[in-house]
């Protein structure tokens, strides 16, 4: 079977080439989406600054809901301090460090931050933390007191300079360097009491005698022992005791969050690209089975059972897609590599977190293209093989007289399913409710790919019988042609069609929730200015009160942002999502509008929140309601709902009071002061001498950053997936073109015996090919609008949605040339055949 498979694949390369590249591309991104999975799954960060740690104990920071994956959780949660003594006394231990990070930078002579190794929001430490650093050089000696510190070599500082540091939200202060750390990832060293006491852990704040982490240095040799001791000593705590490659996750729980975020972005990629990898191999199988038909049925004619044809088919396109899977794979390992380093430039991913290049992915594509392969060759194959002897050859010189009703009903469910899934963004005014836009365009697609015999048989048969007797010779064949073979010119309009929903719903998709989150920041930010300090690792203490005195201030308040997980049922069911949340206080009335329809801000203190509309009605949140959370670090809170707003899309699904989140954030320094002003001049100018004269500070205009001019780096990343996918739609669609054109020759040659000049045929097929692109973008702009419409009036009130205007015309013309390329070459290529000959073959 598999030696005749071969000697048939060997009459048909033009057409397998088809399935040769929708193999391959589809093999590429399936493979790149695995090993993305595979990177958030196995994947961890060196070890930086605790590459000298032989034993990491720090808390979890992760939350689990039950049954699904872990939620990462962003902000630093503490150990308690007494652990570092009880893990010193343990036996093969020769050093026990409690490890304190908190926001700290050096500023130079002219009052500018010199920029550091480390993330300054945690840039600060005590001297001891220098031991779990790997092979540090240090030169001079350790900081003694309050007045002394040591800092990396990128600093240029030498022994005995003053420096001047911003501590932890504190003003510019002296010190004198004692030493000079030369390692990676170095910050700012402080004698270990005065380190406490700037972190704040040496009194009675929320985060006291707690510890960041603790390091542990061991005995040669003695690592595993005193891992599993420390495991014995901290279990039915919570902390987590972690070795080798595992360290770097402890390092900055911000960063190692990157991981969770691989798996959530190949989660979602990997349902469209099975999608759409699916019905482009089932389309280019399609095509060239079709042109087999004549040499399975005589097959069948010679006494070949339905099994075997089935059989054949099978082993034919499986020995295409083996040649084609080696080097789809590789692709795909170099695609992943290449998406990782898009997603590190645009602040996605920290860049030092690599990917994780395994067997795993390349065997789950081996496995899922090989069966989709085989399967769509098998009902490719089935009415052929079903088909009696003499019905079969008669059969195989012409489509079948009408498509079967069972595909065109469901073809037709599925478009009408598409349209009810299109009224997700009206009743879900989420980035969840504007993906069902997309997906219900794809689904419309194919449901057209079914149905689409039926449609173009009805349509090319309404032209043709209303054709003038005089029209032209190649008119009337071209449009004879649409109606006799409708399943080959729906099987080429449905991919191109399926092109024009994919580009137009995943981009207008992304504009429009782009302009809608722009919309509710810029309607409801009252203020005129952002006062910041990102270079400090927060706004240092004072700011405020120095920006309320500015004169023309009318109002400032200052704000912060984290992550909660919000808990919550779900038909009945426990469910958990985490979300970015605002923090601020009963003042930010006077600088924000949330759009409160319910309550006010006034109330937000102590244990309360606000909610976005969207998350009170779906999630029985309403005003006076509790609501249970996990906040950034972990900490469980039960807070009352006090305001419930509009603004959900601009300013998150919740928004938490100071109180509720003190102590539970990394830095505890707020990120940034919105000012509102009199809208005169002077108050511009007084917030700029404010900034010039206070290292680190930043005055910005909100309505620059509310007009959505800078996207966020999701956008991005979602716009270049749309460019690969569509590059790999529309090379798979010219493929079968050429491949469905080049099966025409003994058409061609037919035609030519009878008359019909070679200037005759080259405008019949161009007629084609302007019938298959009017269809196509018919089609897609009918299948589109629907989803697109409803996306605009659930979004921003009004019934088309937002984006660039040049994509609409841009992809007629991708459409237009692909389908005239693709028809035109092939022809001429068919003419320069002599007639007899093409016969022959």
């Amino acid at each position: 079977m598999l030696r005749l498979a071969l000697r048939m694949a060997a009459h048909r390369i033009t057409a397998l080439l088809a399935v040769a590249c929708a193999v391959l591309g589809g093999a590429a991104l399936l493979t790149a989406t695995g090993v993305l999975a595979e990177s958030g799954l196995r994947s961890h960060l060196p070890p930086g600054r605790l590459g000298g740690a032989d034993v990491v104990v720090a808390a979890d920071q992760e939350f689990h809901p039950g049954g699904d994956l872990p939620i990462a959780l962003p902000e630093r949660a503490t150990v308690p301090g007494g652990l570092v003594a009880r893990l010193a006394a343990l036996p093969g231990v020769t050093a026990a460090v409690g490890d304190i990070g908190f926001p700290a930078a050096l500023v130079d002579a002219g009052g500018g931050v010199v920029p550091a190794d480390e993330d300054p929001g945690t840039a600060g430490h005590g001297w001891s933390s220098t031991t779990l650093l790997a092979g540090p050089r240090v030169e001079g000696r350790a900081p003694s007191g309050a007045g002394e510190v040591a800092v990396g070599a990128g600093a240029g500082l030498a022994v005995g300079d003053t420096a001047e540091v911003v501590a932890n939200g504190r003003p510019a202060a002296a010190y004198r360097v004692s030493a000079v750390v030369h390692a990676p990832d170095t910050g700012v060293y402080f004698a270990d009491g005065t380190a406490l006491r700037l972190a704040g852990r040496d009194g009675t704040g929320p985060r006291a005698g707690t510890v960041d982490l603790v390091g542990l240095r061991v005995e040669s040799g003695a690592g595993e022992r005193v891992a599993a001791a420390v495991r014995d000593e901290v279990a039915g705590t919570g902390l987590e005791v972690v070795t080798g490659a595992e360290r770097g996750e402890a390092v900055a729980p911000g960063v190692g969050s990157a991981r969770s975020l691989l798996i959530l972005l190949a989660g979602s990629l990997a349902g469209i690209v099975l999608l759409i990898t699916g019905f482009v191999v089932a389309g280019a199988l399609g095509v060239t089975i079709a042109g087999q038909r004549r040499d399975l049925a005589l097959m069948r004619a010679v006494g070949a059972t339905p099994r075997q044809i089935r059989r054949l088919a099978a082993a034919q396109s499986t020995a295409v897609a083996a040649v084609a899977l080696v080097p789809g794979v590789a692709l795909g390992y170099l695609l992943a590599d290449r998406f990782r380093g898009l997603l590190a430039d645009r602040g996605v991913l920290p860049g030092e977190l690599p990917l994780t290049f395994g067997p795993l992915p390349a065997l789950a594509t081996l496995l899922l293209v090989a069966a989709a392969v085989r399967l769509s060759a098998r009902c490719a194959a089935w009415r052929t093989s079903r088909r009696p002897a003499t019905e079969a050859v008669a059969e195989s010189r012409s489509e079948p007289r009408s498509p079967s009703p069972g595909r065109t009903y469901a073809g037709l469910l599925l478009i009408l399913g598409a349209c009810v899934l299109s009224a997700a963004p009206l009743w879900s005014r989420t980035v969840v409710g504007a993906s069902a836009t997309s997906l219900a365009g794809i689904v419309a697609a194919i449901g057209l790919a079914l149905s689409g015999p039926a449609l173009v048989r009805r349509a090319g048969g309404a032209v043709v019988r209303r054709l003038r007797p005089g029209v032209a010779a190649p008119t009337w064949l071209a449009l004879s042609n649409v109606h006799a073979y409708a399943l080959r010119l729906a099987g080429v309009v449905s991919p191109l069609a399926m092109a024009v929903v994919f580009v137009l719903t995943y981009t207008f998709a992304q504009t429009t929730v782009l302009a809608a989150t722009s919309d509710d920041t810029r309607a409801g930010t009252a203020a005129r200015y952002e006062v910041s300090a990102p270079a400090l690792g927060g706004v240092p203490a004072g700011t405020l009160s120095a920006v309320r005195e500015v004169p023309g201030v009318r109002a400032a308040a200052p704000v912060r942002t984290t992550t909660v997980v919000w808990e919550y049922e779900e038909f009945g069911e426990p469910a958990a999502e985490s979300a970015p949340a605002t923090v601020v206080g009963p003042d930010a009335r006077h600088v924000l509008d949330l759009g409160v329809t319910d309550g006010g801000l006034d109330r937000l203190t102590g244990a309360t929140v606000a909610v976005s509309a969207e998350a009170a009605r779906t999630r029985d949140a309403g005003l006076g309601k509790r609501v249970r959370l996990v906040l950034g670090d972990g900490a469980r809170v039960d807070a009352r709902v006090v305001a419930v707003y509009e603004r959900g899309l601009g300013f998150g699904p919740v928004v938490l009071s100071r109180q509720l989140a003190a102590g539970h954030t990394t830095s505890g320094l707020d990120r940034s002061v919105l000012v509102r002003t009199d809208g005169t001049s002077r108050a511009g100018q007084g917030l700029a001498a404010l900034a010039a004269g206070r290292p680190g500070l930043t005055v910005a205009d909100t309505a620059a950053d509310a007009t959505g001019a800078k996207a966020p780096p999701e956008v991005w990343v979602n716009l270049a997936v749309i460019v690969v996918l569509l590059g790999y739609l529309l090379l798979s669609i010219a493929n079968k073109l050429v491949a469905a054109t080049a099966q025409r020759r003994a058409e061609i040659a037919a035609l030519r015996l009878v008359g019909t000049t070679p200037r005759q045929i080259r405008a019949m097929m161009r007629r084609e090919a302007a019938v298959i692109a009017a269809s196509a973008l018919v089609c897609g702009l009918l299948l589109s609008a629907a989803p697109l419409a409803l996306l605009g009036q659930g979004f921003l009130g009004r019934p088309w949605p937002a984006g660039p205007a040049w994509l609409l015309p841009a992809a007629a013309a991708t459409v237009i040339a692909t389908a005239w390329l693709t028809v035109e070459l092939p022809t001429r290529h068919a003419l320069r055949t002599p007639p007899a000959e093409a016969l022959r073959a």
